[in-house]
Order: structure tokens, then C-alpha cells, then sequence
């Protein structure tokens, strides 16, 4: 074996290997997102309002350490906690669904104090009637909603504690309460209140909260007190892990919040797993069959290609430390383009070696140039959508960042597998003689279209379909948005069979929630989809349970996002949009020496970009930060296949100077018309795959990649090549 062939072999294989072992075992190596395994994701913005300039400085380092704190003292296995911003605190609780209790954990300030109540009848009185004296305050009994009279001053905080523990009182109930432990100079200040004030009350004030109010017997020297009322063992073991650790410098609110119920999470994966293998059993059958033995040697590089995706995430953490290697669904939607585009270049590579065959040149010569003559149209339309993938990641925001990292791996990889590891096969194969011969099938025979001279009619009907869409999607209004971008919280409900959706919305009636929309999903009518304005999941809960004893209801998921949150995720979705496609403009138009090739290029991925935008609309489908990270999908689809035209056109350029441009572009478009529609259809198999197989989580995603793609075909064929034409000074028809 050649010196050369040897290296190539040994190092593709030496890749090879590194993958696999980054990759398996799965479990161990890449860890699934939130939206995949079940699990909470929370953005709390620390509330320094009230707070000094100078103590606004660390107040969100010191409640990162606080919320940390009690995070590995509730337990949570592999928690994220970092801090975003200036003040903002991101916690994500892998396999943590009770909600209401993480919520309680977390957000608690837990500012504990020690207040005496006011001996004075005639006072409370005055106070219950609204009239409060000054300097006291009026609080009522978390226990039996006894109003009692405070001062407002504390004579002890929680400043002064060690420590707080679970014990069970003696009474006849064996209750648990919250055993506190002061350090010395609190039990001292302790002994002392408690021997001044011995027959009046204490109150134990927690956030603004009356907790209980004993009577002083006697003088306590232990320096010890204890918080009793309504407890369980959970929630009084919470109590004290919040008192153990401290409170929080400032009030924390949630600005943003997944929480994905395992059965949902479960579900997805499931449902994932059977769409990829569907749709890649579809794909793999389609390449061996119509490029035979060509089509066996692509299929070996996509199948490498998916594993150095998966090499690729586990070897993240090693690489880049800050960086972990979390599979969710954007991230799927990337490994999706970034495998798509794999078969992409394989179909271009095997087009070029059939037309070099058809020339009569040698089956040698024809791989060694079908592989010279592919390469720069699938370097640009791989580094374009890396621009734009780089980006994404630095402008966008989490979901759209986990899909930029996905596919950028997934790009990397489609042009290792599809320009060294298949060729690499191809030189083994002939130094081994084991090649003679490369038959192929053709379904698409060489066309002589005039696609140039329909443009102006093509164009009024792409703007009538554009603006026909958007004027649906501003009709609509804030109504066409998800929760991401309009605020609000969304639960998902799953019942053992399917239940009357007017009784739901009845009950929702009944607790005052008319202005919530409900959806119940045709193709499995057992889950009902509740949206409200704002967080009432526990009210709703305890109703649908209350009113639907035999349905074994579960909460699949429950999304609440603020606001303030939902205009920061859409301002983030348009500047990681926008600077995508100036990214691409630019360097399209570096590569290709003219301007008027970008421009028309970015105009053909707006179109499809609006495409679908509008066909979601006029579906009734809401934009969410999936559908976002859907339009970006599109975008790199696009501008990827507008690219080989734009290769070919330069090519064709070198080749017939005497040429006029519009002949050019048209021969161009013909010779690349199989490649375009063969690429697109086959990517179209895992896309439909993904629509029909991939469950309600992925449908809108699937869908608008569905009209997307589907659009991509007729803007590189009819939008972007006659736009090149339209704005060139040389001569056309």
C-alpha cells in the first residue's frame, strides 16, 4: 500500500476509534437535556432593588452560593447552578419534577425573625379595625389565621443561628418541628429576651410569614427555640435546610421556568429514537439503491458521521471544560441539517463522478475528479452554515445555543466522512483492484428547462404566498406566539382516556380562568394542553383531580416564562437570526466576488424562512424558540443548496466565457437539478419521518422544516438564480 493511502487509512481510522470510544456507552458519555430525561430549568432574577449600590455589587454571587448550597443539601443529582448576567441565577435539576417543592427551596428568602407580640388588647383591636399603631405590625397565624399584633422591630434574626434540625414534639401527635440552634452571642441575646419577657408571646416571623407565636413559660439559657405548625417530615426538613444554609441577600423571582415530567421525557425519546430510525432506515435504502455500490460507500460515511456526532458531545467536556455535552431536542434538530447536508455532499460527489463517466473518462480518473470538482461547492456550503452556526451560539440563547454546538460537530463531521473517509474507501478499494466498474441508477435525465424565463410571474406568486402569511401571522397578533415569546404559563396534562374538553373548560371557568385556551391533540385526544396567563398550575391541578377521580392525571409539563424573560428569548432569536444571515452575506459575497450573488442568496432564505413562518400561522401553530431553532434549520438548508447553483454558475463561467449570463444560469440550474431534488427528497425522508413518528413535542418543529425544505427547491431554482441575473449589468433575455 502507498505511504500516502497507509497515513489516510491509519488516521481515519484512528478518528474513528477516538469517536467511538467518546461515544459509548451513551449513558455514561453524553448526558440527555431536560426536555429529554424529565427535570426543572429555572431563570431567577435576584430583586437587588431594595438594596444599597454598594451591597447590589455581590448580592447575586452570595445568593449563587446560597441557592447552591441548598440545592447539594436537598439532594439533587449532577444540578447546573450558574449566574447569568449581572443578576440573574440559571438552575437546571436533572429528574426533579415536584415542582412546588424545588420552588419553595429555592425562592425562599428565609429571612427569619424573632418579634414580640403586643400584650395590648385595646391595640389590636384598633389594628384589626385598620387602624395600626405605629411601629407594630399586624400578621395572621399560619396555623388558624389568628390575627396578632407585632413591633415591627426584631429582636433577634437568623443571623445569629448554627444550625436547624427536625425533631418530633411530645405532644400527643408526635408532630415534626424545626429545632434552632443559636451560636453563643445569639443564645446570650436569646436567655435575655426570653427572661425580660417571660409570660408575654414571641412571634417566629419567616418571609413576612407568622409561623407561630409560644407563650414565654421561662427563661431558655439553652439558646435553643422551636418552629411548630402545620409541618410534614418533607416540608420541615426543607424549613431547615433553608435556615441551616442562610437566606438569600435579596428576593428572588422566576423569571423563567421548564419543568418536564419523566413520562413526557420518556415519551420523547421514544418517539425520537423511532423517527431517527425510521427515517434513517428510508435514507440508507434510498442511497443503496439508487447509486448501488456508490450508495453503500456514502451509507458507511453517514453511519460514521452520526458516530463522530456522538464522539464529538462526549468529547466536549475534555476539549472545552465549560462546555457540557447535553443532547435535546434543538440539538437533534442539528444532528438532522448536519446529516442532511452529509447526504447532500454524497449525492453531489456521486453527480460529478457520473458526469465524469459519462465524458469517457477512466473509473479511476472520474472518483479522482468527481472529488476535485465537488469540493469547493461543498466547502462553502459547509463553511456558511459553520458562520452561521458560530453565531448562533454567541448571540442566541439556550436552546438555539445547544443546536449551534450539535451542529457545528455535525458539520465538521459531514465533510470529514464525505470528502476523506469515502474517497479514502474508493483508493483501498482500487489499489485492492476490487473496483472495475460504477453503475448507477437516473431517474432525472438531462434537462433543457427555460427556469429564467418564468421568474417574474414566479415572483408574484411567491409574494403573494409571503404576504399572505404575514398579514395572517400580524393579524393574530401576540396570539400566533408561543409562551417563549408572549409570557405565560403553559400546562400539559396527561388522562387515562380522553376526557370531554368543554367539561375542562368549564371547570376553568369556574375558578375564574374563561381567558385560558385549552388544546387537545387529534392524534392522541388522552392530552390536554392548558395555557393562562399566569402561574396557576396548583389551582388547576387540584381540580382536574378533584373532578376526574378515575383518570390518573399526570402533569407532563409545566412552562412558565415571564414577561420581562419572553422579550429577552425573542430579542435574542432576532439578533442570533440576524447576525446569521449577515454572516452568510458576507462571506458569500467574499467567495464569489459578487455582491449580487449574496444578496440574492439571502433573499432565497428569507423567502423560505417566511414561507413556513406564514404556513404556521395559517395552520394555527405558535412560534416558539423550537420554531426559531427551526427557521435557522432552514436557513443553513437553503443556503447550502443555493450554493452548489452558485458553484456550478462560477464553473460554468470559466468554462464558456462567450456565454451569456442568463444561458449560463440556465444551463447551470439543469445540470444541477437531480442533485437538488435528490438531496431535498431524501432529507425530506427523515423529516417526515420526524412529523409522522416523532410525537406532539417535535410536530410544529417537523412541520415548518417540512414547507421549508419543500421551498428550498423552488427559491434556488426560481429565486435566488434569477436574481443573480436580475441584478448583473451583462446582457439578458
Amino acid at each position: 500500500m502507498e505511504k500516502k493511502l497507509f497515513y489516510k487509512v491509519l488516521l481515519v481510522s484512528l478518528l474513528v476509534g477516538l469517536c467511538a470510544y467518546f461515544a459509548f456507552p451513551l449513558e455514561k458519555r453524553i448526558n440527555l437535556g431536560l426536555d429529554l430525561k424529565g427535570g426543572m430549568h429555572l431563570l431567577l432574577k435576584v430583586d437587588t432593588s431594595h438594596l444599597s449600590a454598594k451591597a447590589k455589587e455581590d448580592a447575586a454571587d452570595r445568593a449563587l452560593e446560597v441557592i447552591r448550597n441548598r440545592i447539594d443539601q436537598f439532594g439533587v443529582r449532577e444540578p447546573s447552578i450558574q449566574r447569568q448576567g449581572e443578576d440573574e441565577i440559571v438552575v437546571q435539576l436533572p429528574g426533579v419534577t415536584d415542582r412546588d417543592r424545588a420552588i419553595e427551596l429555592i425562592g425562599k428568602t428565609a429571612l427569619l425573625e424573632f418579634k414580640l407580640v403586643s400584650a395590648d388588647t385595646e391595640k389590636l383591636k384598633q389594628a384589626i379595625e385598620g387602624n395600626i399603631p405605629e411601629g407594630f405590625e399586624l400578621l395572621r397565624s399560619q396555623d388558624d389565621n389568628e390575627p396578632v399584633l407585632l413591633e415591627k422591630q426584631a429582636v433577634l434574626t437568623g443571623d445569629a443561628l448554627t444550625n436547624a434540625s427536625v425533631h418530633f414534639s411530645s405532644s400527643q401527635f408526635n408532630e415534626p418541628v424545626v429545632s434552632l440552634h443559636f451560636n453563643a452571642e445569639g443564645a446570650k441575646k436569646f436567655a435575655q429576651i426570653t427572661s425580660d419577657n417571660v409570660g408575654r408571646r414571641l412571634a417566629i416571623v419567616l418571609d413576612g410569614k407568622l409561623q407561630s407565636a409560644p407563650r414565654i413559660r421561662e427563661a431558655i439559657p439553652s439558646g435553643e427555640a422551636v418552629i411548630s405548625g402545620r409541618f410534614n417530615v418533607e416540608t420541615a426538613q426543607d424549613l431547615a435546610i433553608i435556615l441551616r444554609v442562610g437566606a438569600l441577600p435579596a428576593p428572588m423571582r422566576i423569571e423563567e421556568e421548564r419543568t418536564v415530567g419523566p413520562l413526557l421525557g420518556q415519551d420523547s425519546i421514544k418517539k425520537g429514537v423511532k423517527a431517527s430510525v425510521i427515517g434513517s432506515i428510508f435514507v440508507l435504502v434510498f442511497m443503496a439503491v439508487y447509486y448501488i455500490f456508490a450508495g453503500l460507500i456514502a451509507n458507511v460515511a453517514l453511519v460514521l458521521n452520526l458516530l463522530m456526532i456522538l464522539g464529538g458531545l462526549g468529547m466536549l467536556p475534555v476539549l472545552f471544560p465549560g462546555i457540557s455535552a447535553t443532547l435535546t431536542l434543538p440539538g437533534i434538530a442539528g444532528i438532522v441539517l448536519s446529516l442532511g447536508m452529509a447526504v447532500d455532499a454524497n449525492v453531489l460527489i456521486n453527480e460529478r463522478i457520473r458526469e465524469e463517466i459519462k465524458n469517457g473518462r477512466s473509473l479511476r480518473v472520474s472518483v479522482a475528479n468527481g472529488y476535485n470538482r465537488a469540493f469547493s461547492a461543498i466547502l462553502d456550503s459547509n463553511l456558511t452554515t459553520l458562520i452561521a452556526a458560530f453565531l448562533l451560539f454567541q448571540f442566541g440563547t439556550g436552546p438555539i445555543r445547544g443546536f449551534a454546538v450539535t451542529l457545528t460537530i455535525g458539520l465538521l463531521a459531514s465533510m470529514f466522512t464525505a470528502i476523506v473517509v469515502t474517497r479514502t474507501i474508493f483508493e483501498v478499494l482500487f489499489h485492492f483492484g476490487l473496483i472495475k466498474s460504477l453503475p448507477m441508477l437516473k431517474f432525472i435525465g438531462e434537462t433543457k428547462i427555460d427556469f429564467i424565463g418564468k421568474r417574474r410571474i414566479l415572483y408574484v406568486v411567491s409574494l403573494i404566498v409571503i404576504i399572505s402569511g404575514l398579514a395572517i401571522f400580524f393579524k393574530k397578533g401576540m396570539a400566533v406566539y408561543g409562551i417563549d415569546f408572549a409570557g405565560g404559563q403553559l400546562q400539559e396534562y396527561s388522562f387515562k382516556s380522553a376526557v370531554p374538553v368543554d367539561k375542562v373548560r368549564f371547570l376553568l371557568k369556574e375558578m375564574e380562568l374563561s381567558t385560558a385556551s385549552i388544546q387537545q391533540f387529534k392524534d392522541n385526544p388522552k392530552i390536554i394542553l392548558i395555557k393562562t396567563a399566569e402561574d396557576k398550575s396548583k389551582l388547576i391541578t387540584g381540580k382536574l383531580k378533584e373532578s376526574f377521580p378515575q383518570e390518573d392525571i399526570q402533569i407532563l409539563r409545566i412552562e412558565q416564562v415571564g414577561p420581562a424573560a419572553g422579550k429577552h428569548l425573542k430579542t435574542k432569536a432576532i439578533h442570533a437570526l440576524i447576525w446569521s444571515l449577515a454572516g452568510i452575506l458576507i462571506y458569500v459575497g467574499f467567495r464569489f466576488k459578487h455582491l449580487n450573488f449574496a444578496i440574492a442568496g439571502v433573499i432565497a432564505l428569507f423567502h423560505d424562512v417566511l414561507v413556513a413562518l406564514g404556513f404556521m400561522a395559517a395552520t394555527g401553530r405558535q412560534i416558539d424558540l423550537l420554531s426559531v431553532t427551526a427557521f435557522l434549520t432552514i436557513a443553513g438548508y437553503s443556503i447550502n443548496d443555493t450554493i452548489v447553483i452558485y458553484d456550478r454558475v462560477r464553473e460554468n463561467m470559466r468554462l464558456n466565457r462567450k456565454m451569456s449570463l442568463y444561458d449560463l444560469i440556465n444551463l447551470s440550474v439543469n445540470q444541477t437539478l437531480a442533485r437538488t431534488i435528490l438531496t431535498t427528497c431524501v432529507t425530506l425522508f427523515a423529516v417526515v419521518s420526524i412529523f409522522l413518528f416523532g410525537g406532539e413535542v417535535l410536530s410544529d418543529f417537523a412541520f415548518a422544516l417540512l414547507i421549508g425544505f419543500i421551498s428550498g427547491i423552488y427559491s434556488t431554482v426560481f429565486i435566488a438564480s434569477p436574481l443573480v441575473l436580475a441584478w448583473s449589468r451583462k446582457p439578458k433575455k
